[in-house]
């Protein structure tokens, strides 16, 4: 006598609406009081977005006939913006990979220098990039070296800190046997630590390399040079029609970087 197969049925999983509707009142109430300046909430003037709507309309409208006869202008500009963020990312990337091997728990067991370099670290990140710019355009002068500088030290911060995060988090078993043959901790980080994390390296680097051309676009704000500074001095012009050649520019060119990196990331990783 043959046996039929029994199909296996997974009972309904529960559900309690009185805990979700309860969630969701939760979620709407805490919205609606950050909105109320009484109880210390920010003020958001409805009358007024609805009163200067037309103003954003018009705005928009001279940004959606682009002159694309501008666009040999931003030649030069946004070319200065890739090789700051080139320059800036291939620095970070040299810098780094010693900070992060000095950061990380598995590959310094000094806790007095590991903590001294956290510390230097998270005050790096701490400072916005748009502060860094400014202090050092003041300092230095309008041009492309404060904003060469401050991207480089944004990325110091971001790659020192995530890659020795991963790093702490890893399997390390084969420093243990490092450890055991008798090599320095030097060696060691040499000859196995290194070769583990390049590709947590070269994730980053080519993250740091993305975010640097989007990030230069803000810094030309206050005069850390490439195609940020072209933009806002078309936007003080109020020639909105060439703001957005430049804003399609700078798009096509993200764009570009993202997938030549996602393709780099695939090989390398």
């Amino acid at each position: 006598m043959s046996s039929l197969p029994l199909e296996a049925e997974l009972p309904p999983k529960p559900r309690n609406h009185l805990r979700a509707a309860l969630g969701v009142a939760a979620f709407l109430m805490l919205t609606i009081a950050t909105c109320v300046p009484a109880i210390g909430g920010i003020e958001i003037d409805l009358r007024a977005i609805a009163r200067n709507w037309s103003n954003g309309s018009n705005l928009l409208s001279q940004m959606l006939q682009p002159d694309f006869t501008f666009l040999p202008r931003t030649i030069g500009p946004m070319l200065e913006t890739l090789q700051m963020a080139l320059v800036g990312a291939v620095a970070a990337a040299f810098v780094s990979v010693p900070l992060t091997l000095w950061a990380a728990a598995p590959t310094n067991p000094n806790k007095a220098t590991r903590r001294l370099v956290r510390t230097v670290i998270n005050i790096v990140r701490s400072v916005p990039d748009l502060v860094y710019a400014t202090v050092l355009v003041a300092m230095i002068g309008v041009g492309a070296l404060p904003g060469l500088l401050t991207l480089f030290l944004f990325n110091l911060g971001v790659v020192v800190k995530l890659v020795s995060e991963a790093i702490d988090s890893g399997d390390h078993s084969y420093m243990e046997a490092g450890r055991a043959a008798g090599g320095s901790q030097l060696q060691i980080n040499r000859t196995t630590a290194l070769p583990q994390s390049w590709p947590l390296f070269a994730n980053q680097w080519l993250y740091a390399l993305e975010l640097n051309v989007r990030i230069s676009a803000i810094l030309g704000i206050v005069g850390a040079g490439g195609i940020g500074r072209l933009l806002d001095e078309r936007r003080a012009f109020y020639a909105y029609d060439d703001v957005a050649v430049t804003i399609l520019e700078i798009l096509v060119v993200v764009v570009l970087i993202e997938f030549a990196s996602n393709s780099l990331r695939k090989r390398l990783v």
